[in-house]
């Protein structure tokens, strides 16, 4: 649940970049960073003019607002009335900061968010409006919440306010100590407008109208209380306290600001602080625990004490940083000034300045323990007495503080320190690092330091250029986001690249990205890491059309990237991504192009896993055996599967790079064997293709004869007229394709003659029974043996994978394993190329077979489903490594090897919890594989069942149920048939067939032979 804001306002200074804290806000929009429902309005509101405080600064941005939303509603005036039901989020940027130039909202924390969908920075501003829109506003009315943004809010998911009849005002209140309250204090004021002091205030219990009015500073102020005073009095005023709720105001204490950035947040926080957070480190042994580095490149040797901090920085080793340190905004060409230099307990800043309209680089150094605002007499430089560090650097207060600067107001914020300009040579971080050398170093430099034009922190506050320095962030968030590409597919790691590329189109930098991910695919040397390389890019063009263009599934077939395709079909992967690439470039102007271009990529893609998976053809081993006679039929019957666990754990990529393991049962259909394949030689020199209705003796309801070798060129093509069959005379190597030689001459001189193939299934399309492969496999073991060629069956696994892929259907392995295996059995594959799939016969207890037999029941659900648009969806998320995918991954695995362990025990009961276990990690896979009408029968059967699945991918097809009482086909007939929404059902018995699929040679007249079903091998 979330707050849903009418509009959020960010308020800041007059001179405050307003323009960069509106891109800001804006970005955050893009990235999701404000809930499900973004509010319709984001604004950055400047201050109309300077010291206005927070009331004037609320009572502006409210103005604002009003006038903002009276222009959405049609007015041609301001009015109040669109407050009303408005949700208005008024959040204050308030003062400078001394460790951050963008100041407090805009502080960035050591957090990373792996659930976001755009992976951003988290400045407080984040965490902020998290707190405000999940969990503080939360069921609150319409109305006005105002925040700061100069503390670290910590709010428990569970407020405990109660807003039920609320009106009025309410102050949110959190515990605090006497010494936080002594040191930080509770309200402050002045002439400036206060919201507590001037606003709150008239609506305090106890307050007289006279004591209100006559609190005012001069005249401008009463009259100001007189008219707050006229116009809130009549409200309540409340207070709500959260007891667990923390409030960790940012101090000018660089102490308490390294401690804030290093120690974790209470268990109350939403937050969760990190070592390293959207960082590059070469060696992360390096950073002791303690310590935190945020949005930075660290290459090379970088040793980091515990108690410090490095943010925005690029630096390069040798570098050794001690303890109480915190380093910022420093870019590469500063570690040559770094190597060697003490540092501990400093802080040292890198600035962007605009004098006027020059742009330059400024450093700044301070000391830790130093105090900005107290007189020279009783403070410190660089944690040292001023006195002393004039001793050192023979420096003098002349150079600091003119003459007539009053002794109180000679501070460390007015001090001239900090070199702005040199007249002849370029400014650099040497220009303040002297400052911590010793006497004899020091004289050297500081003639250099006297002749520059100097500028005290309190000079250069005005001349910060906020807009510079987020954009340099940005610059330095995606240079390391590169790295990371690189660590990640390099090192074959789980980690979602998504978020990133959301990032990189929101903000632009999708070109640097694609340019990496380009660069990975090519010089990898690896077709893996080259296919997920390919898979990200598909993602940042898909990211780019912004959700117009059309599907991203859809045909990758326009003849522009054929040549690309062609290089790495060939093996040729450097050269194809290079023309992939240059392809692209005409592909990038309109959300329709860029998603066939997108397409095109998961095309290549393709092309590359499908050579991975070929790799599988090492486990193919054919014998010869004798040539059947002309005209002699070669007959195979198959088994339909059922998979109780793991499916989608076969499939590539993810069987090769996660590893699988995926439970089958061989299973008969009322009776019979549902698929299969006959094939004979014939005289005539052509291919006969012939598709049968339910069985073997049915009448034809498709034929196809191929006498050219260009009859085959669409074997590819899965809807292609004979596709499979097609497929299957080229991975048999019974015909050679392509070749120069003719099919007929082929034919004729390996087999004197052509050959004709029958195939049939009576289970209807789309049943996820496993149907295209299991007859895939009886296609090959019929032709093979009708060639005189004998495989195994492990040979016939490996060899439907090899068709699959070059089918281009892209399937795994857990099908043929299940049809062509007898049996209960569980198949498995490592995480490694070349894949090999081994199978492992589960042994059961005795007469168990016979006890599934007359607890499993199938139910034909009426609804058809293709399971390629799922593989594709599934396969783009494996490729984006989303967390649940990944984390689904795992889960199917080891549900496959618990179930497995389930039968050997023979616990129906615990096998059922592993069907519904496994359903529901199907749904997870692949959403919206559950049609309404299946949801509604499994519904009705839940009372009655242990457990229950959609078989295959899901969509439709067969449901399988694992009842709790034997022999209940009727009782649930008459269950589903009281239910409403179903449509077209029927219910199937299913036996487990423990003997496998049977390959017969039955001559040339059917009628005398054997059938489908009878077991006479041969």
């Amino acid at each position: 649940m979330a707050a849903e804001w009418s509009v959020v306002l960010l308020t800041c200074q007059r001179g405050g970049c307003v323009s960069a804290f509106q891109r800001e806000l804006e970005a955050r929009r893009l990235r999701g960073g404000l809930g499900p429902r973004p509010p319709p309005l984001l604004l950055a509101v400047e201050d109309p003019w300077a010291r206005l405080g927070s009331g004037g600064a609320t009572l502006n941005a409210l103005l604002v607002a009003a006038e903002h939303l009276s222009a959405r509603a049609g007015c041609t005036v301001v009015t109040s009335d669109v407050l009303r039901e408005a949700r208005i989020l008024i959040l204050h940027m308030g003062r400078d900061f001394s460790f951050d130039d963008c100041g407090r909202a805009f502080t960035c924390l050591p957090v990373e968010e792996p659930g976001a969908l755009a992976e951003a920075l988290v400045c407080n501003l984040d965490s902020l409006l998290g707190t405000m829109t999940h969990r503080l506003c939360v069921g609150s009315p319409p109305g006005v919440w105002v925040c700061s943004t100069d503390m670290l809010l910590t709010v428990p998911s569970a407020t405990g306010i109660d807003w039920d009849g609320f009106q009025g005002v309410r102050v949110i209140a959190v515990p605090g100590s006497q010494m936080y309250a002594r040191n930080h204090g509770v309200y402050l004021t002045d002439e400036q407008l206060s919201l507590f002091f001037d606003i709150v205030l008239c609506m305090a219990r106890g307050m007289t109208e006279e004591d209100f009015v006559k609190g005012g500073a001069d005249a401008s102020a009463r009259s100001a209380r007189s008219v707050l005073w006229t116009a809130l009095r009549a409200f309540p005023l409340s207070m709500a306290c959260i007891p667990d709720a923390s409030y960790d105001y940012m101090t000018t204490s660089a102490s308490d600001h390294i401690r804030s950035l290093t120690l974790l947040p209470g268990s109350a926080s939403h937050l969760r602080f990190c070592k390293t957070a959207h960082s590059h480190v070469d060696q992360p042994c390096l950073l002791e625990d303690g310590s935190s580095v945020t949005n930075c490149l660290l290459e090379g040797v970088v040793r980091l004490a515990a108690g410090s901090v490095i943010q925005h920085c690029h630096l390069q080793g040798p570098l050794e940083i001690g303890p109480g340190c915190l380093l910022s905004g420093l870019a590469v060409g500063s570690s040559p000034a770094l190597q060697g230099c003490p540092l501990r307990d400093i802080v040292l800043q890198g600035h962007h300045v605009r004098l006027r309209d020059l742009p330059c680089r400024v450093f700044t150094l301070t000391g830790r323990l130093d105090d900005w605002q107290s007189p020279a007499e009783e403070a410190t430089y660089l944690n040292m007495p001023w006195a002393e560090f004039f001793h050192r650097t023979g420096i003098r207060e002349g150079d600091l503080w003119d003459a007539e600067t009053p002794r109180r107001s000679r501070c460390l914020l007015s001090a001239r320190l900090f070199p702005v300009l040199h007249a002849c040579e370029a400014l650099g971080l040497d220009d303040v690092l002297w400052l911590l050398a010793p006497a004899a170093v020091a004289g050297k430099r500081l003639a250099c330091w006297r002749t520059a034009w100097r500028m005290s922190w309190q000079e250069l506050l005005p001349c910060l250029d906020k807009a510079a320095e987020l954009g340099a962030r940005r610059a330095l968030f995606f240079l390391q986001g590169q790295r990371k590409v690189r660590t990640v597919l390099l090192g074959r790691r789980d980690s979602s690249l998504l978020p990133l590329a959301r990032s990189a189109v929101h903000e632009g930098y999708h070109e640097a990205v694609l340019g990496t991910l380009d660069e990975v695919a090519s010089t990898a040397g690896d077709a893996g890491i080259a296919a997920r390389a390919l898979a990200c890019i598909a993602e940042v063009l898909g990211c780019m059309a912004r959700g117009e263009g059309g599907l991203r599934s859809g045909p990758a077939a326009n003849r522009e990237w054929a040549s690309a395709f062609g290089h790495l079909e060939s093996g040729d992967i450097a050269g194809g991504v290079r023309e992939l690439a240059a392809e692209r470039q005409k592909w990038m102007s309109r959300p329709a192009l860029l998603v066939r271009a997108a397409r095109h990529y998961e095309g290549a893609e393709q092309i590359l896993i499908r050579q991975a998976v070929m790799s599988s053809c090492q486990f193919v081993t054919v014998g010869q055996v004798e040539l059947p006679p002309l005209g002699h039929w070669v007959q195979v019957a198959c088994p339909a599967r059922l998979d109780l666990s793991g499916g989608w754990s076969d499939t590539p990529p993810i069987t090769y790079e996660h590893g699988g393991a995926v439970v089958d049962v061989a299973v008969l259909v009322d009776g019979c064997r549902p698929i299969g394949a006959r094939v004979r030689r014939i005289s005539e020199p052509e291919l006969r293709l012939v598709s049968l209705g339910g069985t073997s003796r049915s009448e034809a309801v498709a034929e196809l004869v191929c006498r050219e070798l260009e009859h085959l060129q669409d074997y590819c093509q899965p809807h292609a007229p004979g596709a499979l069959l097609k497929a299957a005379f080229i991975c048999t190597q019974v015909v050679q394709f392509p070749s120069q030689k003719p099919l007929q001459t082929q034919l004729m001189e390996s087999f004197g003659g052509g050959f004709e193939v029958h195939t049939w299934s009576k289970l209807p399309h789309g049943s996820g029974l496993g149907t295209s492969s299991i007859l895939a496999g009886a296609v090959m073991a019929s032709l093979y043996r009708a060639a005189g060629k004998a495989a195994s069956t492990e040979s016939l696994i490996h060899a439907v994978l090899h068709l699959e892929q070059r089918l281009t259907t892209g399937g795994g392995w857990q099908d043929q394993v299940g049809g062509l295996v007898p049996g209960i059995k569980i198949g498995r594959s490592k995480a490694q190329l070349p894949l090999r799939v081994e199978v492992e016969k589960i042994l059961v207890p005795d007469s168990f077979t016979q006890t599934l037999n007359d607890h499993l029941l199938l139910v034909y659900t009426g609804k058809t489903r293709l399971a390629r648009n799922l593989l594709q969806d599934v396969v783009r998320n494996w490729y984006a490594r989303l967390p649940c995918t990944v984390q689904n991954a795992d889960a199917l695995v080891s549900n496959a090897e618990e179930c497995a362990q389930a039968l050997r025990q023979g616990n129906l009961p615990l096998i059922g919890k592993c069907l519904d276990r496994y359903w529901q990690q199907k749904k997870c896979m692949a959403p919206g594989c559950e049609p309404l009408a299946v949801r509604r029968m499994m519904d009705a059967l839940r009372p009655y069942v242990y457990g229950q699945c959609l078989a295959g991918a899901g969509g439709g097809g067969f449901l399988y149920v694992l009842t709790k009482v034997p022999l209940q086909k009727e009782a649930l007939h008459q269950i589903l048939a009281k239910t409403e929404g179903l449509g077209n059902f029927s219910i199937h018995s299913i036996a487990v067939d423990t003997s496998g699929f049977s390959v017969e040679v039955v001559g040339c007249d059917l009628k005398d032979g054997a059938h489908p079903g009878e077991d006479m091998a041969v």
